[in-house]
C-alpha cells in the first residue's frame, strides 16, 4: 500500500509518499517539473524490502510553490529538514536528474549521515542545453498535449510510446499555480550553479551511478565526471534507455539498485 501523506517544512505544506515498513529507509528525489508519481514503477519492487519515502520536492507536484529562487543550495538545505523533520537514520538516496545533483550535492555534505546513494542521469556537470531539455522547457512553459508529447517522446530516447497518464500528468502539474515560476527558476539556478565536480571527490560513501544509454537530455558522456570524482563509485549503464530508466525498464533497474544495496 502506498500512503500519501504531508508535513511541513519552514511552513510550507509538503507532499509525500510512503510505503513499506523496514527499518532501512529508500528515499527517492525526482527531477526538474516532475513529481513523486515518478517513480511510481518501482515503489512496489523496492518497498518488498525497505521503507520507502518519495517527496513532492519543494516547487514541484502537489507541495508548496513559495515565490523564491529556487537555487540548487535551497533544495539541499529542503532535503535535510526533510530527513530531520521524518527522523529518517541514514537513509539510502536514489536521485534523478535534479534529484540526482541534489542528493549528490546533500551527500558530499553529509556523507556521514547517508547510508548509500544511488544517482540516475544527474545533473551538475553539463552546462550547455539540448534539444530534448529544449523541448520539456517548451513544454513547461506551454503544458499542451502537443508539446508535452513531443517533450516526453525526446526524452524517453528509444521511440518507444509514452504513456498518455505520464503527458496528462505533466500538463496538470505545470498548469498549477507558480509551477512555471518554480520550474524556470530552478532552470536559472542550475545554469548559475558551479560545477558540482569538486564536491563530488567529498562523497565517501558507496555509490552506484546509473545512465540510459540513448539518453537524449544529458548524455552518457557527461558520466565520466562523476566516475572519476567519486571515490567509491560503480558505473551501469542500462543499454536502450533515455533519461529515465526506472520508467522505462522498471523491472532491470530495480534489481540492479537492489543487487548493489545487498552487496554494500
Amino acid at each position: 500500500m502506498v500512503e500519501e501523506k504531508f508535513l511541513h517544512v519552514d511552513g510550507h505544506k509538503i507532499r509525500y509518499l510512503e510505503s513499506g515498513s523496514s527499518k532501512n529507509t529508500l528515499l527517492l528525489i525526482h527531477g526538474l517539473g516532475a513529481s513523486a508519481e515518478r517513480w511510481s514503477s518501482v515503489i512496489p519492487i523496492f518497498s518488498d524490502q525497505y521503507r520507502v519515502i518519495v517527496p513532492d520536492l519543494i516547487g514541484f507536484g502537489q507541495s508548496d510553490k513559495p515565490t523564491i529562487d529556487y537555487t540548487v543550495n535551497f533544495f539541499v538545505d529542503f532535503l535535510e529538514k526533510f530527513i530531520a523533520i521524518l527522523e529518517i537514520n541514514h537513509p539510502i538516496i536514489v536521485g534523478s536528474s535534479l534529484g540526482g545533483q541534489i542528493s549528490a550535492e546533500y551527500a558530499s555534505l553529509h556523507s556521514q549521515k547517508i547510508k548509500m546513494l544511488v544517482l540516475v542521469s544527474p545533473s551538475g556537470i553539463m552546462k550547455q542545453s539540448t534539444p530534448a531539455l529544449d523541448g520539456y522547457i517548451m513544454a513547461a512553459m506551454y503544458p499542451n498535449k502537443i508539446s508535452a508529447k513531443n517533450a516526453f517522446e525526446l526524452m524517453e530516447g528509444s521511440g518507444k510510446h509514452v504513456e498518455e497518464r505520464i503527458i496528462s500528468e505533466f500538463i496538470e502539474r505545470m498548469r498549477l499555480p507558480n509551477a512555471k515560476l518554480a520550474f524556470m527558476s530552478t532552470i536559472l539556478g542550475l545554469k548559475n550553479s558551479k560545477s558540482i565536480t569538486s564536491k563530488l571527490e567529498l562523497i565517501s560513501i558507496p555509490t552506484l551511478l546509473i545512465w540510459g544509454t540513448d539518453d537524449p537530455v544529458i548524455p552518457i558522456i557527461h558520466a565520466n565526471g562523476f566516475t572519476s570524482s567519486i571515490q567509491n563509485c560503480i558505473f551501469y549503464e542500462m543499454n536502450g534507455c533515455g533519461h529515465t530508466p526506472y520508467v522505462q525498464d522498471p523491472e532491470a533497474f530495480s534489481s540492479k539498485v537492489l543487487e548493489f544495496l545487498a552487496t554494500n
